[in-house]
């Protein structure tokens, strides 16, 4: 498989359901994208191949488990260099409860999601990356009281199907 493989109509809709449900059967696959299970299959394999499926995983109900604390962080860096971004993303990295991690435009350099036990958890690990000097100006704590959207599931038919 070449790293120009180029998408179709059905490429598309393969993926667009298996990111709805990874655990569909092949059969199931097939038949919701109008293919019979071996052809199917045989594009599956293809788009894992070529990296446009990069793995499968469940969804965590996290409050089933017990308290959550969700804190969106801006980040601004006192110096822009490529050695300075690296350094804080480095940082970063290292901190599990650090689940996404953006380099934006705008008034700051970077906004991060931060999933922790609690308001405490939450604030050691910024102690902890003030006192290890990875460059952070200033930050801005957004904490998340409610999230009455939350999609997993980005809207491929609409953004790539138009165009294939």
């Amino acid at each position: 498989m070449t790293s120009d493989y180029k998408l179709d109509r059905i490429d598309v809709k393969i993926l667009s359901e298996l990111q709805k449900n990874g655990r569909i059967t092949n059969v199931e696959l097939a038949e919701l994208v109008h293919l019979s299970p071996s052809p199917c299959l045989m594009r599956v394999k293809k788009l894992q191949k070529a990296g446009y499926i990069s793995g499968y995983a469940a969804q965590i109900n996290v409050a089933k488990l017990g308290e959550t604390l969700t804190v969106f962080t801006e980040f601004t860096l006192t110096n822009h260099h490529q050695i300075d971004f690296a350094r804080f993303q480095d940082a970063l990295k290292q901190i599990e409860s650090c689940v996404e991690c953006h380099l934006i435009s705008g008034g700051y350099d970077y906004l991060t999601k931060f999933v922790t036990s609690g308001i405490t958890e939450y604030q050691e690990i910024i102690e902890m990356l003030i006192d290890k000097n990875v460059g952070i100006d200033k930050y801005f704590s957004y904490v998340v009281i409610k999230s009455p959207i939350v999609r997993s599931e980005i809207p491929l038919t609409k953004l790539f199907g138009k165009h294939l």
